[in-house]
């Protein structure tokens, strides 16, 4: 059995999802959850510049996160095409 890491959102990125359409809302919330099991995907990268932080794509949308032992802290979501996903980290 593989490991499951705990998943901690961000007030932040919950209201981001909330004013989701329905289907981004679905695919971002499911790639959260796939980060459970596998909090390195193929396609994520490490930020430049933070400590044991991480960036994955899902669509349109970017995901970054921490992993810390056993948790993953998701602390902003954004659009990918928009650096404004980048600001005030």
């Amino acid at each position: 059995m593989s490991k499951v890491y705990l998943l901690l959102v961000e007030k932040s990125v919950l209201k981001t999802l909330n004013d989701l359409p329905l289907k981004q809302y679905k695919q971002v919330t499911m790639k959260l959850f796939s980060l459970q099991r596998n909090p390195f995907p193929q396609d994520s990268k490490k930020l430049k510049g933070f400590e044991d932080s991480y960036r994955v794509d899902q669509g349109e949308y970017r995901i970054l996160y921490t992993v810390e032992d056993d948790k993953i802290r998701v602390f902003k979501t954004g659009k990918r095409n928009d650096d404004e996903v980048y600001q005030n980290l």
